[in-house]
């Protein structure tokens, strides 16, 4: 194969005059090539007057040797996972999101069958809670924005980032395409899928391995791990009021960052667990227009996409705040897991054609700011600031929201402007001061107004701040070895929520 790189387009095209303008440009005969696709597509906005797309089409050629100024690229096969041994007589997997259900499609490819234990329901089911939920103010403790199939991250906006470079990435990508994603999600810069979307692809894979022998307990809550001479022996669970024994010689823990009772049930078997430094915060709204006009300024006729951003602040104290989970086009959710308590998160669907754009605008929290060493610290500061924002909202889980211009001067809100909140089931005009720790509200203003001077606007008096965003990720870190195993033979601590501490203790064996 050969890669063209750096492909200026100035228009909007299809992907056959894409071709043709590349072979024209670089004098490729149409019969030599055998095979191509798009490799990467990016937008270059960087100069306002001359917005364009970027982009990278690999080729492969009859006679490559006739084209010496096109560069080679050899593009790995996509990896298959590999079980070490076959021989596990049982796998359960506790949590039905992406960690979840990739490790039961990774068994089912070795010839594993599984067991995934979800204490929410299937996904198309899930839908329903969350709906009660945003039009009545009913919480579904077990099934929500935050547990169910597919996890935390389906009713967000079907992000496919990451910060890390791996083969298995394309794996990723190319498992959600098998399973009806759309292909761009192969070459685009900042891929996503869309909430709308994602349902349907997850109810897809959860069937596909349920045609190989898997299966799913949704509405089962772990509740107690057996554990003999250091192994893992089975799960107890519960089903509308039923306890089950479930023997397993293999437990992936697959839990997500918010399941705080199994949190604790592990840590009261003696699973190893840590602090882990995590962040709190609130949702910035604006008009997705500001956006798009800060981003891409005012003169490219491109169709393009809704703009997005990711930004940055480093205090003199030392304190971080940035933006998180950007969601162009779409709305707040409201993301509460337990009762008496306001969490918020952001939502796209795939078009992303809401008249809002929102973002997670986050302050870093450390072990030092927790009021005791215990692992679970982390979860008692979260569920803190979840319930004053409760209260601050009227106790009936509509969120406080407070206007920027307000915020940064420190008093309540008394009307909204030209920004109109997206959170369902309700708001109410507050001072999310009044609940925010000092050192995450002076951090937020900060960054705010340092935010307005990389993208204009950002700043705007009239943009919402709803609270409260605590759950940017797991406040607890399972540690296990190299092998990927906790402390307990048979335990795998996958996915959220889990890193390699091998100096921290030898495992059983």
């Amino acid at each position: 194969m050969v890669r063209i790189s750096h492909i200026k387009i100035r228009k909007d095209i299809s992907e056959k005059e894409l071709l043709e303008t590349v072979i024209a440009k670089n004098k490729i005969r149409k019969s030599d090539i055998l095979e191509w696709y798009i490799s990467k597509k990016s937008i270059d906005a960087r100069k306002k007057d001359d917005v364009h797309y970027l982009y990278a089409i690999d080729l492969k050629l009859k006679n490559e040797t006739k084209y010496k100024n096109l560069n080679q690229v050899r593009n790995l096969p996509i990896p298959e996972i590999q079980a070490n041994a076959i021989s596990c007589k049982k796998v359960v997997i506790v949590g039905a999101g992406p960690s979840g259900l990739f490790a039961a499609l990774t068994c089912i490819q070795n010839g594993i069958i599984p067991i995934v234990i979800e204490q929410g329901d299937c996904v198309e089911k899930r839908k329903l809670n969350v709906d009660t939920f945003l039009k009545k103010g009913k919480l579904n403790e077990l099934s929500n924005v935050q547990f169910g199939e597919g996890g935390a991250g389906t009713f967000s906006d079907g992000k496919l980032t990451t910060n890390i470079n791996s083969p298995f990435c394309k794996k990723v990508l190319q498992e959600f395409v098998n399973f009806g994603a759309p292909k761009e999600i192969l070459y685009l810069s900042k891929p996503h899928i869309g909430t709308d979307h994602l349902i349907h692809i997850i109810k897809r894979m959860r069937k596909y391995i349920i045609s190989k022998g898997g299966t799913f307990l949704f509405n089962t809550k772990v509740i107690d791990f057996e554990i003999k001479y250091g192994k893992i022996k089975s799960v107890f669970c519960l089903n509308q009021n039923k306890e089950q024994k479930i023997s397993a010689t293999h437990v992936i823990l697959a839990i997500g960052h918010s399941s705080r009772d199994t949190f604790k049930k592990l840590y009261e078997r003696g699973i190893k667990m840590e602090k882990k430094n995590f962040s709190v915060g609130v949702r910035i709204e604006h008009l997705q227009k500001d956006i798009n006009k800060a981003q891409y300024g005012e003169i490219t006729k491109l169709k393009l996409p809704p703009a997005n951003y990711k930004l940055a602040y480093h205090a003199p104290s030392g304190r971080s705040c940035y933006t998180f989970c950007m969601c162009p086009g779409g709305v707040v959710m409201a993301s509460s897991s337990e009762k008496n308590t306001i969490v918020s998160n952001g939502m796209s669907n795939f078009a992303r054609d809401g008249k809002n754009a929102n973002s997670a605008l986050l302050v870093n929290v450390t072990s030092a700011d927790f009021k005791s060493t215990s692992p679970l610290a982390g979860i008692y500061f979260q569920k803190d600031l979840e319930e004053k924002a409760f209260k601050l909202g009227g106790s009936n889980y509509f969120a406080p929201i407070q206007r920027v211009e307000d915020f940064l001067q420190n008093k309540k809100s008394n009307f909204i402007g030209t920004i109109k909140p997206t959170y369902l089931p309700g708001v109410t005009l507050s001072n999310l001061n009044d609940i925010l720790p000092e050192f995450v509200s002076s951090t937020l203003k900060e960054g705010i107004k340092y935010f307005d001077t990389k993208l204009h606007g950002f700043a705007n008096p009239d943009s919402i701040l709803t609270g409260i965003e605590t759950r940017s990720s797991s406040p607890v870190r399972i540690l296990r070895n190299k092998n990927l195993i906790s402390n307990i033979l048979g335990l795998y601590p996958c996915g959220e929520g889990a890193r390699l501490r091998w100096r921290h203790y030898v495992c059983c064996s």
